[in-house]
């Protein structure tokens, strides 16, 4: 299987962002989407409403999930949510997935504006 990409990000219930956009993008581009799913977000066309993190030990399982079976050969990050989530996914990838290529786009703003990322998170 080629083009498998691991996306690892939030879940916009509206579908227009987070991995509901990026297995559509994947997908038209002929790739396999596998995901890790950080945040579940309720969100439509008018905005963000709430953000509920998904239990942190859940996200490295994940990813583990994924790349002991299907494997990747590259990874997108999307919202990680906060700076425990950002440590637990950078722990897990350094040992899980040396050598694949990572396009990291943090997302900390909503297209709404809300925000997405604590400001003590950035320095992670």
């Amino acid at each position: 299987m080629r083009g498998r990409v691991l996306v690892i990000a939030g879940s916009d219930s509206g579908g227009g962002a987070g991995i509901q956009a990026d297995i559509k993008t994947i997908t038209m581009l002929g790739g396999y989407a596998a995901t890790a799913i950080t945040a579940i977000t309720v969100q439509n066309t008018l905005g963000v409403s709430a953000i509920h993190p998904v239990p942190l030990a859940i996200i490295p399982q994940q990813i583990c999930a994924v790349l002991d079976d299907i494997g990747a050969d590259c990874i997108k990050i999307g919202m990680l949510g906060d700076e425990q989530t950002i440590h637990a996914v950078a722990d897990c990838l350094k040992h899980k997935a040396p050598g694949i290529p990572i396009v990291l786009d943090p997302v900390m703003i909503a297209k709404g504006g809300a925000a997405l990322l604590p400001p003590a998170a950035l320095d992670a």
